[in-house]
This record gives C-alpha cells, sequence and structure tokens, in this order.
C-alpha cells in the first residue's frame, strides 16, 4: 500500500494535473454530500404557505410537543408537499385566516385547504380535519372508511377533543410553562395563578 502511495505523490508532483484531479473528485464528493444533506433537510423540514403557496395549509399550535409530532407525522405521511404547515402563533395566520380566533385555534387544528384560485373559504377544524386528511393523503385512505361512517362525527370530535384538552399534559409543552396569551388557563386552569 505504501509502494502505491509514494507512486501516487511521485506522480501527482511530477504531474500537477493528477493532484488537481485528486482534489476536483475531493471537493466533488464534498458538493454531493453536501446537496445530500440539504435535500435530507428539506424533507424533514416543515414547509411553511409562503414555500408551498399552492398546498392546503395545516394550522397547528406551535408551542405544543405533542401537536410538534403529529404534524412531523403528517408530513412523512405527506411526502409530496400536499400540505404545508404554519403555527397558530405565526402573522401569516391573522394575515390570511383572521375569520379564526386565537381560542377557536387553541381547540384544535385545522386545515385550509387551497385551489387554483386561493384558499377556500372552508375552514375544517379538530375531527373534520383529519377525515379530509384521510382523504387527502393516500397513506391514510385505509382509515377513511372507518372515519366517515355516517353519523359517527360527533364521536370522533368528542375523542378529537379529549386528547385537544390534554395535549400539554400528554407531551408538555416547548418553552415556558405558562405564557402571558393564557396558554396555562386553557390546558391547566388556575396553573398559571400558582
Amino acid at each position: 500500500m505504501t509502494q502505491i502511495q509514494s507512486e501516487f505523490d511521485s506522480k501527482s508532483q511530477s504531474n500537477p494535473s493528477v493532484d488537481s484531479g485528486a482534489e476536483g473528485l475531493r471537493n466533488t464528493a464534498n458538493s454531493s454530500e453536501l446537496e445530500l444533506s440539504a435535500t435530507q433537510a428539506s424533507k424533514s423540514e416543515l414547509l411553511s404557505p409562503r414555500q408551498l403557496p399552492d398546498a392546503d395549509v395545516v394550522i397547528y399550535d406551535g408551542k405544543c410537543v405533542f401537536c410538534q409530532g403529529q404534524v412531523k407525522n403528517l408530513k412523512r405521511l405527506d411526502g409530496k408537499d400536499r400540505l404545508s404547515y404554519i403555527s397558530l402563533h405565526d402573522a401569516f395566520v391573522a394575515e390570511n385566516f383572521s375569520d379564526l380566533s386565537y381560542e377557536e385555534l387553541m381547540e384544535q387544528i385545522y386545515v385550509i385547504p387551497n385551489s387554483p384560485t386561493g384558499y377556500t373559504a372552508s375552514r375544517l377544524g379538530g375531527a373534520r380535519a383529519i377525515r379530509y386528511l384521510t382523504r387527502r393523503l393516500p397513506k391514510l385512505w385505509i382509515l377513511a372508511p372507518l372515519l366517515h361512517i355516517p353519523f359517527t362525527l360527533p364521536i370522533v370530535q368528542w375523542f378529537y377533543k379529549l386528547v385537544a384538552n390534554r395535549r400539554y399534559k400528554i407531551a408538555g409543552k416547548s418553552g415556558p410553562v405558562c405564557d402571558e396569551n393564557g396558554t396555562c388557563e386553557l390546558h391547566f386552569g388556575d396553573a398559571k395563578k400558582k
């Protein structure tokens, strides 16, 4: 092996193009690694409506660890950028979906379907959003028949609210335990007063 290395070294000293060729291969390899890591990052990154203006919008509680996890699962199940994601705490939500109050957004996830002419007037919250997603994402089609049984929406919504109201207790909250926006009052009762 040392003989091969010394031959390579002697050739690269006598022929600078061999050395520059090896350097070029290293640069190409580094470039390919960077492109691959950028692609992997974009696959795991949640793209916002600003980045995917033609996608349906999922509005979720960005301070809720449980919600963040579920949105990442949706991203993984989507795979084709059919959905964009935005925290209800982002200014984009107030600017574009002012018909939804902060209290409504804190109660449940919302999906805003998109069309060729822009966002529709539909505001699908909670169980309705989940039902819509089972039709929108092929990997969730298996759940569609179960969630579309006639007269079951109230039961599914009850179960959704049961989980949603306990989401901070289930998985925690990113950031301080309580904040000035009344998050604790909504999910922990009197925790803010303590």
